[in-house]
């Protein structure tokens, strides 16, 4: 026992789990409770929202003349409407089983939103790469999203069932040894455990290699300075600016963009203050409105450019942060969330919580006063809606093409779906170990399957569901239901 008091924000010298057991020994008690294999029961529920009302009342408050982009893209495909229907499945999921622990979860943890991206020394990292739904919540459910996203990915692929169970079964498996792995190791370890280097080896991802040394060296080329150069044009007075490539990037009113511009005061203050003299050495030439990807698509979106003296541009993205989809649904699984934050900061901090290594530029902002695009005549101070104005949006800021590369999930072929599905499985179990104690859900994962056979059968369950929910989608656009533009 310490002879020193308890320091607050610190574990007590004699810490244990709940009555008086270790963390270990409480995740394992947790399995009387809830027993690993009930993980596998998948109750719809009645009252369940349509499908396609589901993704229209998921397209309010978005810019209306982008949401049949959305609808086109989520309509390509089951795995696409996945990717778009968080809020849906965060609905189903409240009448699955949780055991009540809690993690920073990402909300969204599918097949594709894993990737490579750049650190501050040019190295590439890879982890998880979008953070738009993430909060505090059950752990569960960023497992069971990413398991079904296998299942479908493979199924989009022409994998076999066979090939997509096992590929759901290998994302489990896998998050499940690393938990176990971390929980052994001391605590600053296992923090920053499973460097990228060991990735592959940690787990068994050799078929792998050839695909990601081929993204890797796309990522290495796709920066600020290649979008720079094939998306803006010189200017009369020696600066750059942006082009318009309709519908993906659009020029902005003056107004809107001196708006966007404006915000990036405040979004200094949230950076530490040793990334100040490095942005001071960029002067701010241009805003644009760029559209970004499925789950995203409708939200206001912009891409700043900064010159440095020798007229090299860094872009930053600046990007609506609306409410998670999955707060009111974690609210019903026992995790209450905050009464009221600024959302761009809420994404930011959750990235920050997950990754190990996070964009040295990533920030939030709150832009005062914008109209949506095509809209003039944006006046600043009024935010009259009569005037299509925007008062006080929450984004969240960061390097635009940051060296960014992804693999496409739907590409690989069985022995390879396997290897990613370890990949990412194990990258989950990391982030989820920063904010959860790895010992206690390594107490209740276990040492066997059982609870990688609950979460595969889980996770064919509701990729069936999802393929029911995507052919109701898709005939709504074939009816005029809903109105989709296809192919963007």
């Amino acid at each position: 026992m310490s002879r020193v008091p308890y320091v607050p924000g610190f574990a007590r010298a004699d810490a244990q789990g709940p009555s008086g057991a270790s963390p270990k020994a409480a995740g394992r008690a947790l399995r009387e409770r809830l027993p690993r294999s009930e993980q596998g029961a998948l109750s719809i529920a009645a009252g369940r929202p349509d499908p396609v009302g589901a993704v229209e009342a998921s397209n309010a408050g978005r810019l209306p003349e982008l949401t049949p982009i959305r609808v086109g893209r989520m309509a390509a495909s089951p795995f696409a409407f996945l990717r778009g229907s968080a809020g849906l499945m965060a609905f189903d999921l409240t009448n699955s089983p949780v055991t009540g622990i809690g993690a920073q979860i990402c909300g969204d943890a599918h097949a594709a939103n894993f990737g490579l991206y750049g650190d501050a020394r040019g190295g590439l990292i890879i982890d998880l790469n979008d953070f738009d739904e993430t909060v505090y919540g059950p752990w569960e459910w960023d497992v069971k999203r990413l398991a079904t996203s296998m299942v479908l990915a493979g199924r989009e692929g022409g994998a076999s069932e066979d090939d997509c169970r096992k590929a759901a079964l290998d994302t489990v498996g896998a998050y499940r040894r690393t938990m176990r792995l971390l929980a052994r190791l001391p605590v600053t370890e296992a923090w920053n455990a499973i460097a990228d280097e060991e990735l592959v080896s940690h787990t068994d991802a050799r078929d792998l290699l050839g695909t990601l040394e081929r993204v890797s060296a796309k990522a290495r080329k796709n920066t600020s300075a290649r979008f720079a150069a094939k998306s803006t044009e010189q200017t009369a007075d020696g600066g750059r600016r942006f082009v318009d490539a309709p519908p993906v990037l659009r020029r902005v009113p003056d107004a809107e963009a001196a708006a966007v511009a404006a915000s990036l005061t405040s979004y200094l203050e949230t950076l530490p203050d040793d990334r100040l003299p490095l942005l001071s050495r960029y002067a701010v030439h241009d805003v644009a409105f760029r559209v970004v990807g499925t789950g995203s698509v409708g939200l206001r979106s912009y891409v700043v450019l900064l010159l440095d003296h020798r007229g090299e541009p860094l872009v930053l993205q600046v990007k609506e942060a609306r409410a998670s989809v999955l707060a009111p649904y974690v609210e019903k699984a026992g995790f209450p969330m905050p009464s009221a934050i600024h959302e761009g900061r809420r994404v930011v901090l959750g990235q920050r919580r997950m990754q190990v290594v996070s964009d040295i530029l990533l920030g939030w902002t709150t832009v005062q006063d914008i109209a949506p695009p095509g809209r003039a005549g944006a006046v600043a101070g009024t935010g009259r809606p009569e005037d299509g104005l925007l008062d006080g949006l929450p984004f969240q800021v960061r390097q635009f093409r940051n060296r960014k590369g992804s693999v496409d999930p739907a590409q690989l072929s069985g022995d390879q779906m396997d290897d990613y599905a370890r990949m990412t499985g194990a990258l989950l179990a990391r982030a989820h170990a920063h904010s959860a104690d790895p010992r206690l859900l390594a107490g209740y994962c276990g040492k066997n399957e059982e609870l990688d056979e609950a979460v595969a059968r889980f996770a064919l369950a509701y990729a069936d569901r999802t393929e029911a929910d995507h052919a109701a989608l898709a005939a709504a656009v074939k009816t005029g239901r809903i109105a989709a533009e296809l192919g963007v």
